[in-house]
């Protein structure tokens, strides 16, 4: 059975009953192999776009966000064909994109056509497996936890470092360089996409223009409460589609208590 891909949207339960009923029309498609040589590569809207040398064939691919280079050999979990394909991030529609969890050499997390399709399309969430009722409980249990009230936390030091809101206001200029950043963590949705994702707040910015609470991505796990300093690399508007985009995100982040 397949593994769920949880997700940290608060419409969790939701999203994994609409992705159930999106699935009962592709489980008998079948899993295409993924190996070959990178011939073109692009970024959007959270995800990698590849161009495969794929045996005899070229073949586009999209993986979760990842950094991938032209001309480097890969082997990725195999995917799932959808046709005529539209990225709004990129602007383009493609007769055939293969959806794939992502390098073979990395722990897999293994997707039902539907939970792919889901995830590409903006449907926060995916179909589920044996691991489907933990994940409801679990999702249950946090809801139920009402979250830390925001406190003023000091500043990092250093030449890259900055408050939330200083995130939030420079973030043209900070597009793809490293910041550092000071905060509690107040929410934290776990393995997506092979990765955690974190929410700050450090008592700076604004609740009603949603400048207070920072998103940030990182394969290490804090706890709710924990007040960390994270580094990473800044990325502006990446769309998930459905209305679901963050303004700012910080991506692949290390992280110090």
């Amino acid at each position: 059975m397949n593994q769920v891909l949880k997700h940290l949207f608060l419409l969790l339960m939701f999203a994994v009953l609409t992705a159930h009923q999106a699935g009962a029309s592709d489980t008998a498609r079948k899993e295409i192999p993924l190996s070959g040589k990178v011939l073109e590569t692009m970024d959007g809207g959270g995800y990698t776009y590849l161009l495969l040398q794929n045996g005899p064939e070229r073949v586009w691919v999209a993986i979760p966000l990842s950094k991938i280079t032209v001309g480097q050999q890969l082997t990725l979990t195999p995917g799932f064909a959808m046709k005529n394909f539209s990225s709004k991030a990129l602007n383009r529609k493609f007769d055939q994109v293969i959806f794939s969890a992502g390098p073979s050499d990395a722990k897999k997390m293994q997707l039902s056509p539907s939970a792919i399709k889901a995830l590409h399309q903006g449907v926060p969430g995916a179909p589920g497996g044996q691991q489907e009722q933990a994940t409801k409980e679990k999702a249950t249990a946090q809801a139920a936890k009402p979250a830390p009230k925001s406190q003023k936390v000091t500043k990092a030091k250093g030449a890259n470092a900055y408050t939330i809101a200083e995130v939030f206001a420079k973030s043209k200029k900070l597009e793809k360089k490293q910041v550092v950043i000071k905060g509690r963590v107040v929410n934290v949705a776990e393995r997506i996409m092979k990765k955690n994702w974190i929410h700050l707040e450090d008592g700076t910015g604004s609740k009603a223009k949603k400048t207070d609470n920072l998103v940030v991505t990182s394969k290490e796990l804090p706890k709710v409460g924990d007040v960390v300093t994270i580094t990473g690399t800044l990325y502006n508007n990446l769309d998930f589609g459905s209305g679901y985009r963050y303004k700012v995100l910080i991506q692949d982040a290390t992280l110090k208590k």
